[in-house]
């Protein structure tokens, strides 16, 4: 769902970048503005989302009563430090709960990850896999700050784009390093120019201090939060500053909040390499011969050459444009981040063996954010930001080129893009946060946190990490035994149960309890 990979951003994001964010700039107990808590949503029909929120129709109503989605803008400050100072909008979306008014517990705020993606697009898309929490809480979702239509990041136009995500992410000798390079502060210098005002304040912090003025217009005394991939992060860094504020919440997908931005680079690295492996052991081991390799080894030797030859000789994608080594390797990656998506991953890699790069192009763009149309969302922007604004240590050529044997290490397929997009926000504006976030919420309410053996995005490591640093009594650990990326959208009736239970009940779960 959340599509948090990027190969050349900050050191890969939908569904996926997820370095850390970090905690700067504000004290525990700041108080927004009054008038700004007061405000009145005004809730209208929403309008069909515009090109940084991906384009596309209208949502389409959910069945039954009050079925409706709502759209709003929040105002909130643009900069927390100067809480009467200038404001910006804030894009919100909601459906009212669908059972009586007397069961409602209040609302449940969703963020998918990212960082970048915009949640006003995102809630209507799956809002039919949320009916059962639906029946208690009106479901609400918004644009971060920087993201979709809440004042974002934007850099470079449709073409450059293109042209930008053409450039090679592994650079082999001076000259294509020197390109990666220029490609990369050319990017950045975009950002800048077409968003300096904004970029200083995109850090996860600020999103936190906006979830909490949101509870607060939206009338709950609890924040009640349902956070998925960098969503996790998120809601860490808020219960880290509003611990007794934290109502019911589910972390799902987790980011590890004690890693650097170099130790979760090579922790996605490993996760997508072992999502690789599992996705060849599952289609050598079908009852029909696997198409793309006779044997595990062979499906990844096979994946490899192909991308060798890529290197050397792109093969024609989507008309005109060529499939090259780094965009078929950001359609891989695609196709790892759900179970579903495996059997398009085979299409294209048997389309890729006979020289049509169209199928895994299509993936490609979709990890970018590019419509059928041609025109980005500004997910890639937003992602970029978010993390260089978040993330303090910046990475030089010699530093990358010193990593390489341990990324390398970690995966054969994966490791040089994960190295090289260290470099992403080395010529970055705004300066970095710090080295990773504080997550430390003592006395705050359980939060259920659930990690996936198979996820490739976010390692299930990181659940436990994750658990352990919201404190004792805090966070409560549960584990998927599963693949793609997160837990609850897989339908699994255990771990369905389990969030059913605490965000409609309140019964926590078994500590390190597992599903199924």
């Amino acid at each position: 769902m959340s599509r948090p990979f990027r190969l050349r951003a900050a050191a890969l994001s939908a569904c996926a970048l997820l370095v850390p964010a970090l905690l700067a700039g504000c004290a525990e107990g700041d108080e927004p503005a009054q008038d700004l808590t007061r405000q009145k949503l005004d809730w209208n029909a929403c309008p069909a989302p515009d090109e940084a929120q991906g384009g596309g129709a209208s949502p389409s109503p959910l069945p039954g009563a009050r079925g409706q989605w709502e759209c709003a803008t929040l105002k909130a400050p643009l900069d927390w430090d100067d809480p009467d100072g200038d404001t910006i909008g804030l894009a919100l979306i909601r459906v009212r709960s669908s059972g009586p008014e007397g069961q409602r517990i209040g609302s449940l705020i969703f963020n998918f990850g990212g960082p970048g993606g915009s949640g006003v697009t995102t809630l209507p898309a799956f809002g039919s896999d949320y009916a059962t929490l639906r029946t208690r809480y009106d479901l609400v979702s918004f644009d971060p700050r920087g993201v979709g239509r809440s004042a974002p990041v934007t850099c470079e136009d449709d073409q450059e784009l293109d042209e930008h995500f053409q450039q090679d992410g592994t650079p082999d000798d001076s000259a294509e390093r020197t390109e990666l390079l220029d490609s990369t502060k050319e990017f950045n210098a975009a950002c800048e120019d077409n968003s300096g005002r904004v970029l200083p304040h995109v850090r996860t912090t600020d999103a936190a201090r906006d979830l909490d003025l949101m509870r607060q217009v939206l009338g709950d005394d609890e924040l009640y939060y349902f956070g998925i991939s960098y969503g996790t992060e998120l809601g860490g860094v808020y219960a880290h500053l509003f611990p007794d504020k934290v109502g019911r919440a589910v972390f799902d997908a987790v980011v590890d909040p004690a890693l650097d931005y170099e130790q979760a680079s090579l922790g996605q690295a490993r996760g997508f390499q072992r999502a690789l492996d599992n996705y060849a052991e599952a289609c050598v081991s079908q009852v029909d011969e696997c198409p793309v390799g006779d044997s595990v080894q062979d499906v990844k030797n096979r994946i490899a050459k192909l991308l060798r030859d890529l290197d050397r000789r792109p093969i024609p994608g989507v008309f005109p444009r060529q499939l090259t080594e780094t965009m078929a390797t950001s359609g891989i990656a695609q196709a790892l981040y759900s179970q579903d998506f495996w059997a398009f991953l085979t299409d294209g890699l048997e389309q890729a063996y006979d020289g049509d790069g169209t199928i895994l192009m299509v993936l490609a763009d979709s990890m970018n954010g590019r419509s059928e149309n041609g025109e980005y969302s500004n997910l890639v922007p937003a992602n970029v930001a978010i993390n260089c604004a978040d993330a303090e240590p910046r990475y030089t050529p010699a530093d990358v080129e010193r990593l390489l044997p341990e990324f390398r290490e970690a995966s054969p397929l994966f490791g040089d893009f994960m190295a090289w997009g260290m470099i992403t926000c080395t010529d970055w504006a705004v300066p970095g946060a710090a080295d990773h976030p504080d997550v430390s919420a003592p006395g705050a309410d359980p939060i259920l946190v659930i990690g996936n053996t198979g996820d490739p995005a976010t390692p299930y490591e990181g659940a436990r990490s994750m658990a352990k640093a919201l404190g004792e009594g805090v966070g409560v650990e549960l584990t998927y035994n599963g693949q793609g990326h997160g837990a609850y959208n897989s339908e699994d009736r255990c771990v369905r149960n389990a969030v059913h239970g605490y965000l409609l009940d309140g019964k926590v779960p078994a500590a390190e309890a597992v599903c199924p």
